[in-house]
């Protein structure tokens, strides 16, 4: 049995349209999905609702213009992990910036998703 990786993420068989719609335009709004909720200091959770909605726009986008299956829970289920991934991955980003530039005299950065309480220098 032969597994081919484009049919398995995208009904057209193409992985050029999978990353240029689900991945470039569905990734992206979610990416500014997950910003703007982070930036209002919203919970993480609405970020998942908003993908969730997302996906279905993506969704549409392949139907319309690819002639894809609208209603499919299959590549729903597949475009929504793209768009939740990346709204969870944007929310954590600007979360952790903006406790480190917001809150700079208790917290400093820590990699790109994380941040932790800044050390005291006397204390050491």
């Amino acid at each position: 049995m032969s597994i081919n990786i484009p049919m398995l993420i995208s009904e057209e068989r193409s992985l050029g349209i999978f990353l240029l719609i689900t991945v470039f335009l569905g990734g992206g709004a979610a990416w500014l999905t997950g910003r703007a909720i982070a930036s209002t200091w919203r919970h993480w959770w609405q970020a998942i609702v908003y993908a969730l909605l997302l996906a279905g726009a993506v969704r549409f986008l392949h139907y319309a213009l690819f002639g894809g299956t609208f209603l499919s829970l299959y590549f729903y289920i597949v475009d929504s992990i793209v768009c939740i991934a990346f709204a969870l991955a944007a929310l954590r980003v600007t979360r952790a910036r903006l406790m480190a530039t917001q809150y700079g005299w208790v917290n400093e950065r820590k990699g790109l998703f994380g941040w932790q309480a800044r050390r005291d220098p006397s204390a050491g």
